[in-house]
């Protein structure tokens, strides 16, 4: 059942209420929040994706990632850098609060957790 799982996560298949949490936490980790906004962009609904986002986050967290959202939207072409030092702010504010997100996915359930450590390599 678990290989099955991964399949299914690696396919974005597996709708998770905190999938899209964990996304952004895993985005914002591995190349910031312009990664993020960029990688979702290109493949997804930007702005579903942060509106979902946005319900969960507590403050400050949830300023941080409006404030880095219409930074991304007001470039005109979003391969631009105009906004790096903005992006590399939410993401200190973002690494400064990551442990509410944290206790965000453990309180939503085991199949978080599992899901957190494999892409972790635990």
């Amino acid at each position: 059942k678990l290989d099955k799982m991964w399949e299914r996560w690696a396919e974005n298949k597996l709708d998770l209420p905190c999938a899209k949490l964990m996304k952004y936490e895993s985005e914002v980790n591995n190349g910031g929040h312009s990664q993020y906004f960029f990688n979702v962009a290109n493949c997804g609904d930007l702005a579903a994706e942060v509106e979902t986002v946005l319900t969960m986050l507590p403050e400050p967290l949830r300023e941080n990632l409006k404030k880095g959202y219409e930074a991304f939207t007001s470039q005109e072409d979003i391969a631009d850098d105009e906004n790096e030092d903005l992006f590399e702010e939410c993401d200190d504010v973002f690494y400064e609060h990551e442990q509410l997100i944290i206790d965000i996915e453990h309180t939503l359930g085991p199949p978080q957790r599992l899901i957190r450590n494999h892409r972790k390599g635990i």
